[in-house]
């Protein structure tokens, strides 16, 4: 199992360490997606630069191309795509009930046709685990029905229950080894009754973390929020939380205030491919016009290749150009954002300083630089 150890606490704020087999984890962490063994535009070293400790793969997407089979033969996927570092992988869940058409659910799992070719697949919860055994994730996720929204009480009931049933299942045929670790995930909505039934039936199966799933899927952030303050106080408070596909700083920084120590989300590389940036001061469309003569970087005091080496105009040249270099920068960019975003956290809440953190946080916001660009939404894969 995966070891974790809590160093400081700022009211509900939690700083800590997850020890894996290849390697710690300071919490709380932003994990950059690697979906299908790649974060787009980057070298593995260079993702590591960033300060990213951990990268997120996928089953779905790893099982259908090039295979789990392959990738074990191959050493398995910290050999595979150069990543020395620990690797957490989602289960193929989310992506398996978003292919609305194509996917027949059942109490064994759910069996659907490739969005590729059309091939048949079976993916239960004892093939879920296998696969991410054959990968060598660190962190294996339970294979769950990442409950729709909107979704009516006696739905996410059905749904969680039948991902809690699943969950028993993903226990019992989880390989146990020294530093791997097996990821319950809490369902049940925006309920709260829903979410204590979840987080109960996991906690009594026993799992090495806990994740919250099926946010940030549409909810809103205040009810996302809400969900976390009834939900997240019923975990175990010696294990890991993860909130899945989430997200924007100002998401993670109000999580990590209510108790969460995980983050993935491809908003800081899909929307570095898109144009979007982020700063201190928000985000901002780098292919508006009054970024074309302008010879500031991106952000003053970065230490990424973007700022310290091009100015604004040069990226929005780049993007007007559609050469591939402009999307690369803004990606790297995006990543070392993020990944300050979680230094910065961490810092305060070992100094005690995370409501002072959160207010200059949200000072800096507010004050705009900010153009948000259309279809860069949250979502969980690349």
């Amino acid at each position: 199992m995966t070891g974790f150890r809590l160093l400081a606490r700022d009211g509900a704020a939690r700083r800590g360490v997850l020890t894996t087999a290849h390697g710690a984890i300071n919490t709380p962490a932003f994990m950059p997606v690697g979906t299908a063994a790649t974060v787009k535009g980057m070298l593995p070293e260079q993702v590591a630069g960033t300060g990213a400790e951990i990268i997120l793969g996928n089953t779905y997407h790893l099982m259908l191309r090039p295979g789990a089979e392959r990738v074990a033969e191959l050493g398995g996927l910290h050999r595979f795509m150069n990543w020395p570092g620990p690797i957490l992988t989602d289960s193929g869940g989310f992506q398996v009930m978003s292919l609305a058409g194509l996917r027949k659910l059942s109490e064994q799992g759910v069996t659907f046709r490739s969005h590729l070719d059309g091939t048949l697949y079976d993916l239960t919860p004892e093939r879920s685990i296998d696969i991410q055994h054959k990968l060598d994730a660190d962190i294996t996720m339970c294979f769950d029905e990442c409950t729709p929204w909107p979704a009516t009480e006696t739905q996410a009931a059905e749904s969680m229950r039948l991902s809690m049933r699943w969950a028993r299942r993903c226990r019992d045929v989880f390989v146990e080894r020294p530093g791997y670790g097996l990821f319950g995930i809490v369902q049940g909505s925006v309920y709260p009754e829903l979410r204590a039934e979840s987080a109960a039936a996991l906690t009594a199966i026993g799992f090495d973390g806990y994740a919250v799933g099926g946010l940030a899927v549409g909810e809103g952030q205040e009810l996302m929020l809400a969900t976390l303050e009834t939900t997240v106080p019923q975990l175990p408070a010696d294990r890991p939380r993860y909130l899945m596909g989430v997200g924007r700083p100002s998401d993670i920084v109000r999580a990590v205030a209510r108790g969460i120590d995980m983050f993935d989300c491809v908003m800081p590389t899909r929307s570095g491919r898109t144009g979007q940036g982020f700063t201190k001061r928000g985000t901002l469309n780098i292919r508006n016009a009054r970024h074309a003569a302008d010879p500031r970087p991106l952000e003053e005091g970065c230490v990424c290749p973007a700022c310290r080496s091009y100015s604004r105009a040069y990226l929005h040249h780049l993007f007007r150009a559609q050469e591939m270099l402009g999307p690369m920068l803004l990606t790297w960019h995006n990543l070392q954002h993020f990944q300050e975003v979680m230094r910065g956290l961490r810092g305060a809440i070992e100094g005690g300083r995370l409501a002072a953190f959160i207010a200059s946080f949200e000072a800096a916001e507010a004050l705009g630089d900010i153009e948000p660009l259309a279809g860069a939404d949250q979502g969980d894969e690349e």
